[in-house]
């Protein structure tokens, strides 16, 4: 007597919901991620106002210190020289806020909840969030640097530094990328996102983005010199052969291996929290 072949049970992935045909986990993971970031990416042409005002704001910030302000404060050589790296560095920093609203955003309209009921994998959700952000992140970047080239700023390195510079501005924003995710998770609604961005303006200025620690008074330039934003800005401008900080201490003699350092260490502090916090929304 024969017997109807068994059905095998289809498979489904970390995230739950319903059943999905057979495939390697790792190809789930990368087809839902990369859906997610499509995603994301027609919010571009859904609110093309956001995406400009975003794109205009530093270029904006940038004209105003040159133009408005003035500064250069400790600066030996050009002030545009010096400016544009630290307003690329302020840049990568300010993308914080933008990840918060719309992680908050989502979780405001339970839009994060009902992709969790969906059979796709979970960390697709974060992965699209993060691509999405850091393409914006260098598009903002790319305009940025043609503005600053318009302005008459110049790098004097070659093409593989210059490379490098990018690479550590953007490592800085996926830095700032990830805090912002787990911060806006933590907050959980729009409104808070304006107490993050009391908080971010300060630290933004603590540093040697505008103006040299050497003009400042000593502990206040011991400060700006430790902090993240600082590392990356002396980076950048070493990279770029552009005047940076005169200063002769650890911080501004290391600066290229603290850039490198103070995002890693970041991610490895919230990039593990904001998981685990994503983990934890519907329990």
């Amino acid at each position: 007597m024969s017997t109807a072949p068994t059905a095998q049970a289809p498979h489904r992935t970390a995230g739950g919901g319903g059943p999905r045909t057979a495939r390697p986990r790792l190809g789930w993971a990368a087809a839902d991620s990369w859906t997610m970031t499509r995603r994301e990416l027609a919010h571009w042409a859904r609110q093309p106002v956001q995406v400009v005002v975003g794109l205009v704001f530093p270029v904006m910030t940038l004209l105003m210190f040159s133009y408005l302000i003035g500064g250069g404060r400790g600066v030996e050589g050009d002030f545009t020289e010096y400016l544009v790296p630290g307003m690329l560095t302020m840049t990568m920093a300010f993308g914080l806020e933008a990840t918060m609203l719309s992680v908050t955003q989502d979780l405001g309209k339970g839009v994060v909840d009902r992709f969790r009921t969906m059979p796709m994998t979970s960390g697709a959700i974060l992965v699209g969030r993060s691509v999405a952000d850091m393409l914006q992140s260098a598009v903002g970047l790319t305009v940025m640097i043609a503005v600053g080239y318009a302005m008459g700023w110049r790098w004097h390195e070659g093409f593989v530094p210059f490379l490098g510079a990018v690479g550590l501005l953007l490592l800085l924003r996926f830095a700032m990328l990830w805090i912002g995710i787990h911060l806006a998770m933590v907050a959980g609604r729009p409104e808070l996102v304006q107490a993050v961005q009391i908080l971010v303006w300060p630290v933004s200025f603590l540093s040697n983005a505008i103006a040299s620690p050497e003009s400042m008074p000593a502990w206040l330039g011991a400060v700006v010199e430790w902090n993240p934003m600082s590392a990356t800005a002396t980076a950048v401008r070493g990279l770029f052969g552009n005047p940076g900080a005169v200063g002769d201490s650890w911080a501004a003699t290391h600066a290229e291996l603290l850039a490198v350092a103070w995002p890693l260490a970041l991610v490895a502090v919230f990039f593990p929290l904001a998981v685990g916090r994503f983990r934890n929304l519907s329990r």
